[in-house]
């Protein structure tokens, strides 16, 4: 199925190369992942001779999709999100623009030829174990031009930073990039107790991947508003720098700051619980930080003493109407991020507990809201203000009929 999937990925290229518009418009997501498929499509495409126009979005808000869609005649990618909304897509697009989807999230096939969806799940692929979005452009990437294996080590990176692994180690195309990345004298893989551990050969010291995953994701997630994504785009491709240490060091205090302060909020009694989800609400309290931040914090507190280890973890953020780039829009929703323990991982994997990949985008949907990137384990959707409660309502009902 993975040869499908290049196969199909050849075919898009063509298109690419045939399309009259010799410039491209990347939308990319903001954390590790989309940061590093971002860099890498950035890259490929200015190495063709293509006009990159990068934008970086914490989702493809319908809002910011029908602003985009305006246009006529553009090649339009989308990475690290948009596999689920492809029938979106194409009714927005109507033959109109080269759209390429590049992502893998649960998704749903194209119903427009324009849109090309390069869904690694649509080929049989798990996104949540075998391949992530920045490992999807890679060899998207590499297969527009071999010369672009020496970014093995970027998408490489990007999937340590998603944290998806089996037994502590990468696996199937995670892991093959990761190899390349080590032939390459990029990447160094160590043993211990847990599985392995990944490194990044930099000129001064090997740097863990874990703490780059962390740093590219404070970036892209505390410092949405403040340039940090278009940061960590440059970290991803040119490595660390002092000024990156400075905006990271800042980024780092705020949030600080509001994690401790509601997680104390939290431990007095700030988590509200239902049959089978426990949830909370963040309100504005993380401004001026994106709304990454709240799946962020559900993984702060997943271990936590507070927390019960066998209900659903819920976190609600009030969006802010405004995406850099874009201006001003419109929003008046809630993100809701939902993460699991480690006990729950280990029931929604062994089949005896729902995945999230299905309950949130579900309920959502009956409420009118909107659902993209999801996978089994981590999931957020977004819903009109004032519906919070009515979603948790709609997540039981769901969980009740299971």
């Amino acid at each position: 199925m993975f040869n499908e999937l290049i196969k199909a990925m050849e075919k898009a290229i063509q298109e690419v190369r045939e399309w009259p518009d010799k410039a491209v418009h990347i939308f990319h997501h903001n954390d590790s992942d989309g940061l590093s498929s971002g860099a890498i499509l950035t890259k490929a495409f200015e190495r063709e001779g293509f006009d990159v126009h990068r934008f970086c979005l914490e989702k493809p808000y319908p809002e910011a999709l029908r602003r985009i869609y305006e246009q006529q005649g553009c090649i339009l990618i989308f990475a690290d999100f948009a596999g689920r909304i492809a029938p979106m897509l194409c009714e927005l697009n109507r033959g109109r623009n080269l759209t390429l989807i590049l992502d893998h999230h649960v998704a749903e096939p194209s119903t427009d030829p324009k849109v090309h969806n390069l869904d690694a799940e649509l080929y049989g692929l798990k996104g949540d174990r075998d391949i992530t979005a920045s490992t999807t452009c890679f060899f998207f990437a590499r297969a527009m031009n071999p010369d672009n294996r020496d970014m093995a080590w970027i998408a490489a990176l990007g999937a340590v930073g998603d944290k998806f692994f089996v037994d502590g180690r990468l696996v199937s195309q995670n892991r093959e990039v990761m190899m390349e990345a080590v032939q390459q004298g990029m990447m160094e893989i160590k043993e211990d107790k847990s599985g392995e551990q990944y490194f990044l050969k930099a000129s001064t010291k090997d740097i863990p991947c874990d703490e780059m995953g962390v740093y590219l994701d404070i970036l892209g997630g505390a410092g949405y508003y403040q340039k940090g994504p278009d940061m960590g785009v440059k970290v991803c491709l040119e490595g660390v720098s002092s000024e990156s240490d400075r905006m990271v060091a800042g980024l780092e205090k705020i949030k600080a700051k509001a994690f401790d302060s509601e997680i104390q909020r939290l431990q007095g009694g700030g988590v509200k619980k239902s049959a089978n989800i426990q949830w909370f609400h963040v309100e504005n309290r993380f401004s001026p930080m994106g709304v990454k931040m709240i799946g962020l914090f559900c993984e702060t507190i997943q271990d936590t003493d507070f927390i019960d280890p066998q209900r659903y973890i819920a976190g609600f953020q009030v969006i802010p109407n405004e995406i850099p780039g874009f201006g001003p829009i419109e929003f008046n929703q809630v993100k809701i991020s939902m993460r699991v323990s480690p006990y729950m991982e280990r029931e929604i994997r062994a089949g005896r507990a729902m995945g999230l990949n299905i309950l949130l985008p579900e309920a959502t949907n009956r409420l009118g809201g909107f659902s993209d990137a999801c996978h089994s384990l981590t999931a957020a959707t977004t819903v009109a203000i004032g519906k919070e409660e009515e979603l948790i309502e709609e997540m039981e009902k769901i969980l009740g009929k299971q």
